[in-house]
């Protein structure tokens, strides 16, 4: 159920079996896991950050968050079965967490965001439970002061569910570094996707969301922050699948599972 692309170990369910997994994990309250929602960028920090690929090697899911990935394990005639879209998922585990009575924890985002769609999520289902938000100061990873707080304001709110909005891969590099101490059940890294929903940021037409463009429209509204992703990375992660079609590389980062 896995495929290897530019050697990352990307897991092939489709999104509604990839929440049913998630909200199964979390339910019954499990050891503590968490979940990876690669992109093109990911796959290209992945090339050369060892840290990185040790995390990936531990996530209980690596879900294709990117578009670009399902055009690339298309090409390689390994297609996965859909889009895992970050702020959908966030948005579709909300809703069930709603109905389940699951509590979830909003960690990160721009200041103002995490608070922004926690309000926003519950006006939309006003049974869920958000049981706290937070958004770290600029530097946290390297304050232990910082870092303390976090974990104890998580632990104390004892959510099923943290979603971790830094970006990547600081999400991810915290998420693998605190998560068996935070004892939260499932940790989710999901970018911008505090801001997505609040509408902070703008999200891109459901149209172009499906057609792969949603890359350039974001460029277009973050050009500043975005332009070295899209426009220098874009070109690069095209040359490592070509690479492994023609048999040039194909190396796995194995996975635990």
């Amino acid at each position: 159920m896995k495929i290897n692309l530019c050697g990352v170990e990307i897991d092939k369910y489709s999104f509604d079996e990839v929440v049913e997994r998630i909200v199964e994990h979390a339910s019954s309250q499990r050891k503590p896991e968490y979940v990876v929602t690669p992109n093109a960028m990911h796959i290209l920090s992945l090339q050369k950050d060892s840290k990185f690929q040790d995390i990936y090697r531990k996530a209980f899911l690596v879900v294709p968050d990117g578009v670009s990935l399902l055009w690339a394990a298309k090409f390689l005639q390994t297609p996965l079965k859909g889009r895992v879209n970050g702020t959908d998922l966030f948005e579709k585990l909300c809703a069930i967490a709603a109905e389940k009575g699951l509590k979830v924890f909003l960690l990160g985002g721009r200041p103002g965001a995490a608070e922004k769609a926690k309000e926003t999520l519950v006006a939309r289902y006003p049974s869920l439970q958000i049981v706290g938000t937070y958004c770290p100061p600029y530097g946290f990873e390297s304050q232990p002061t910082e870092l303390n707080l976090i974990n104890s304001t998580i632990k104390a709110a004892a959510p099923h569910i943290l979603f971790v909005g830094l970006g990547a891969p600081k999400q991810e590099k915290w998420i693998a570094a605190n998560y068996l101490n935070l004892g939260v059940p499932i940790s989710v890294g999901i970018g911008v996707s505090f801001e997505l929903v609040s509408n902070m940021v703008k999200r891109s037409p459901v149209l172009l969301q499906k057609t792969g463009f949603e890359w350039l429209f974001r460029l277009l509204v973050e050009p500043k922050r975005l332009w070295k992703r899209y426009i220098l990375g874009n070109p690069v992660f095209i040359w490592l699948v070509v690479k492994q079609y023609i048999g040039l590389s194909n190396k796995s980062i194995s996975r635990r599972f």
